[in-house]
């Protein structure tokens, strides 16, 4: 990212590409909260009979799709390139070579168009997702909760993260995804774990609930999942069936427990009253319930975007695309994607 500048305008229409992992996805947002158009051409189909992703299929699906899906979205959007201001694609994390796909295009795009380039964060991105469609403002807290992720963050009025906890181990959407796979369930295994818990009982198994109660704002989910690992291989070597919907609302309720009052003291810690919760996982219906409870019990304001903004997007990556543009963090031609790119890097790498 070149220096920050400072930089206004009004109706700010950005191109948002994202292609860190199965989905290729393009959408155009005005000032960072209107919706013009989006499309997102899935994967799902092509990686459920592997069981998970499978990086080069995922790769070579993005490259024979992203130029169409940005074009049905200008379309959509009933605009012309001359008509956008700026173009912004996740930089990082994810898969490498999806991730080049994308910024490959973002930088051909900008190279012909003369449109500035914002490389974006995808954590970023699912915060920013929550602009989308409503009147929040920084600052707030965030609980990031995703597949790869696990973090509070605090976002100030300039969009800048700062991070207070993050997991040691398995990330909570990590966990969801290995727990379904030893219950047998198909890619991809969260939303069905979720949808399991509802008819479940989550007081059936009583599974731990890693660094509760420490004080600290770190999150551990490897020693839950390897504790239904043993209580399923244990109920099997007896030779008693397993009830999958009890195992999934048992672990559930652990996952949830920890989140929410992780999140809940870091609101007294930081005396910030409002909760964003961000991520794939932000779609699960067992954590938004739990968390709107709660918001009810203590008074502090829930922002949940959408569920169709939860999972990966071009929305949320062009709303944070909105934030760079007001602040100057531009990328130039030589922007390159990176796998395992962290949240303060990102930040570094544009003098915040």
């Amino acid at each position: 990212m070149t220096d920050i500048r400072s930089v206004s305008t009004t109706a700010l229409r950005v191109l948002g590409i994202e292609t860190s992992c199965d989905e290729t996805a393009a959408a155009v947002v005005v000032d960072g909260r209107k919706l013009l158009a989006q499309t997102i051409a899935s994967q799902i189909e092509t990686h459920a009979q592997f069981g998970g992703v499978v990086p080069e299929i995922a790769s070579r699906r993005h490259v024979q799709t992203v130029t169409r899906v940005v074009q049905q979205t200008l379309f959509k959007a009933g605009l012309t390139w001359g008509e956008l201001d700026a173009i912004a694609v996740t930089q990082g994390p994810g898969l490498l070579g999806a991730l080049l796909v994308g910024v490959s295009a973002a930088k051909g795009f900008a190279l012909a168009t003369g449109l500035p380039l914002m490389g974006v964060h995808h954590i970023a991105g699912h915060v920013a997702a929550s602009f989308v469609g409503s009147s929040l403002q920084p600052p707030f807290l965030s609980l990031v909760v995703s597949g790869g992720h696990t973090e509070l963050l605090t976002v100030n009025e300039h969009f800048v993260f700062h991070l207070l906890g993050s997991t040691k181990d398995d990330a909570a959407g990590e966990a969801y995804d290995k727990v379904a796979r030893l219950l047998g369930l198909s890619y991809p295994g969260g939303p069905k774990v979720d949808a399991l818990a509802a008819e479940g009982d989550p007081t059936a198994y009583h599974f731990p609930r890693s660094l509760l109660g420490d004080g600290s704002l770190d999150f551990s989910y490897s020693g839950l999942k390897s504790a239904v690992a043993n209580e399923v291989i244990r109920q099997r070597r007896a030779g008693r069936s397993v009830n999958v919907a009890d195992v999934a609302a048992s672990f559930q309720a652990a996952v949830v427990e920890v989140l929410v009052e992780k999140a809940t003291s870091a609101l007294q810690q930081t005396g910030v009253n409002t909760l964003v919760l961000a991520g794939g996982v932000a779609a699960n219906r067992g954590l938004r319930q739990a968390l709107h409870r709660r918001s009810l019990q203590q008074g502090f304001h829930l922002v949940v975007p959408p569920v169709e903004l939860c999972t990966d997007n071009g929305a949320m990556i062009a709303a944070a695309g909105y934030w760079l543009y007001q602040s100057g963090r531009f990328s130039d031609l030589e922007l390159n994607a990176t796998s395992s790119l962290a949240l303060q890097d990102w930040q570094a790498a544009s003098g915040v």
